[in-house]
């Protein structure tokens, strides 16, 4: 829940960047081989890679820091889903490997980023119960 200008432009610019991250997925769903396991991998990737946006969305619209925090951290699961599928895609697949090593890259520093905003809330939250 953003509360200062620094916060409030960084969630802009993270609020970007997770729908940058969900348009790349979509470009990349549209290109998947036809094969049913691409085609199921590929759609639980297109699912949870967009979801990451769309939660990390709702969390800035969050009406309280525990609600907040309810939403980042449904945001983060799916970024970690994201990285399954981008992992058993990048394993099994004829997929070119650039692509997807790009995506995952940058799955993983959502990722990174989304733990460490949930942990802060949650240790501030742990401060104001006591």
């Amino acid at each position: 829940m953003p509360n200062s200008v620094s916060n409030f432009d960084f969630a802009e610019e993270f609020r970007q960047r997770t729908k940058t991250f969900a348009l790349r997925i979509m470009k990349l769903a549209d290109r998947f081989p036809k094969e049913p396991s691409c085609r199921v991998a590929g759609l639980q990737l297109l699912r949870s890679g967009t979801s990451v946006a769309a939660n990390y969305r709702a969390a800035c619209r969050a009406r309280s820091e525990r609600e907040f925090n309810a939403k980042l951290h449904i945001a983060l699961e799916e970024a970690d889903e994201a990285v399954l599928w981008l992992e058993l895609l990048s394993e099994g697949s004829s997929l070119p490997t650039g692509k997807l090593d790009d995506l995952l890259s940058e799955a993983r520093a959502i990722m990174s980023i989304l733990g460490k905003a949930e942990k802060t809330v949650r240790d501030k939250l742990k401060q104001t119960d006591r």
